[in-house]
């Protein structure tokens, strides 16, 4: 793959992306340019914060409530997961659980467990089950197939 930057005075910031066949590498570096303009609002405490999907962790939805776990906060959002995962389908995110979403690209390792589940530790130390209901699918994305979310 061929990658051309080129600073220009006063030029607006653009992206291109030009291909002949999508490939998984091409897939990735859209995927990629996407998450990282894709921005949440929700709730820090008392204080009404943005953040980049490119900075979260993974999403988990406790009591009726989401949350947006990052390395150094937790953001109470508004939306249910399944909105959610409707929203982040086309970037690297995966349900790894009925009750959570990860980013795919924030995973640090995988290890295989007994009955065909996985514990990915995510880069900020944190374990995360994988169920085996959505292992296959993650092993899968990971070869680089199909949707995420």
């Amino acid at each position: 793959m061929k990658v051309t930057i080129r600073q220009e005075k006063g030029a607006t910031p653009e992206v291109s992306v030009l291909y002949d066949d999508l490939t998984p590498e091409v897939e990735r570096v859209i995927d990629y340019l996407k998450g990282s303009t894709l921005t949440l609002t929700g709730k820090a405490g008392e204080e009404t914060v943005v953040v980049k999907a490119s900075a979260i962790l993974y999403i988990e939805s406790v009591d009726d409530k989401t949350f947006a776990y990052t390395r150094d906060k937790v953001v109470k959002l508004s939306y249910s997961l399944a909105a959610l995962g409707e929203m982040l389908a086309d970037i690297r995110f995966i349900r790894c659980s009925k009750s959570m979403i990860l980013n795919i690209d924030k995973i640090e390792s995988l290890k295989s467990l007994p009955s065909n589940r996985i514990d990915a530790t995510m880069k900020g130390g944190e374990h995360i089950l994988i169920s085996r209901t959505y292992a296959a699918d993650l092993r899968r994305r990971l070869r680089g197939g199909g949707s995420y979310a």
